[in-house]
């Protein structure tokens, strides 16, 4: 794979708009004027509106959604000469959103064509585990190779209760409704909530730096997030980090946030801009001068 296959899979992305258009034309005489557009867990309609006010919703949250994936996409490509697996892992998350966004629309489509109640329980299973799947693999290709075996300097850990006890209410209020819905749909209800427990659960136990002789190591859970060479770290500062930015793992290309809090270390490297969330950015900065020293000495 190389920038070229990279830009024409991202311009690809756009035949989702004609796409979406074309199955719209291709019904139209057969649509109600007020069509069934919104439905609840049982794929039972409970809000309508005109036939071309659909229309033009889909093909508005269809290029809702491609700005910002061709956005990010233009990101990547400005950022990465070569392309890497986790930048067409990026890619392949977007077709699959995309997909998803296509499948909702033409089930809105059969439904007020045929009657049937729209089938929303492959929606509900297939986003989590779609997203399950694109963080596993996109944070392995963003990793980097291991480091060698060294003295360990010093260790940290930057979680958030905050986080963790907002995600675990979001996680037991999808178990709630997943367990009052004798459908389908419940199953897949259920399975967004163990997402949502995994991710109070990673806020919990948070981030782990492990700061050695040969650099720094990023990880959660026992998983290692990012290795850091200590030959290839720049410069170091505090700065404040803003909600808008978010929380958790952030950034695209060579950028990349491991932030629980408004509290961060900016890291530059020879390869891009690393930040570390922390409750103490004093104690963070001392360990990288550490590692530093250690290095020199």
């Amino acid at each position: 794979m190389n920038r070229k296959s990279f830009a024409v899979l991202t311009a690809l992305l756009w035949l989702a708009l004609p796409l979406t258009a074309l199955r719209y034309a291709q019904v139209w005489d057969q649509l109600p004027a007020r069509m069934a557009t919104h439905f609840n867990a049982g794929g039972q309609p409970n809000g309508w509106m005109p036939r071309e006010t659909s229309l033009y919703f889909a093909l508005g949250l269809t290029a809702f959604f491609l700005v910002i994936f061709t956005g990010l996409a233009i990101v990547i490509f400005r950022q990465k000469p070569t392309p890497d697996k986790s930048s067409f892992a990026l890619l392949a998350f977007f077709y699959a959103i995309l997909g998803f966004v296509f499948y909702v629309n033409n089930g809105i489509l059969e439904h007020n064509l045929t009657g049937y109640p729209i089938p929303v329980a492959p929606l509900l299973l297939g986003v989590p585990l779609a997203i399950v799947l694109f963080v596993v693999i996109y944070l392995r290709g963003q990793r980097g190779p291991a480091l060698p075996e060294g003295q360990v300097l010093a260790e940290e850990t930057h979680g958030s209760s905050l986080f963790a006890g907002a995600f675990l209410l979001f996680a037991v209020l999808q178990f709630w409704i997943s367990a009052s819905i004798a459908t389908r749909a419940g199953v897949g209800i259920g399975l967004l909530g163990v997402v949502f427990l995994l991710i109070a659960a990673f806020a919990w136990r948070g981030f782990r730096y492990r700061f050695t002789s040969t650099g720094l190591e990023i990880s959660a859970f026992g998983f290692r997030l990012r290795s850091i060479p200590q030959s290839q770290i720049a410069k170091y500062r505090p700065e404040k980090w803003t909600a808008l930015r978010g929380y958790g793992i952030r950034g695209v290309g060579n950028t990349r946030g491991y932030v629980w809090g408004n509290d961060v270390v900016h890291i530059t490297t020879l390869e891009g801009e690393v930040f570390l969330g922390t409750d103490d950015p004093a104690r963070l900065v001392r360990d990288l001068d550490q590692m530093k020293q250690y290095a020199h000495s």
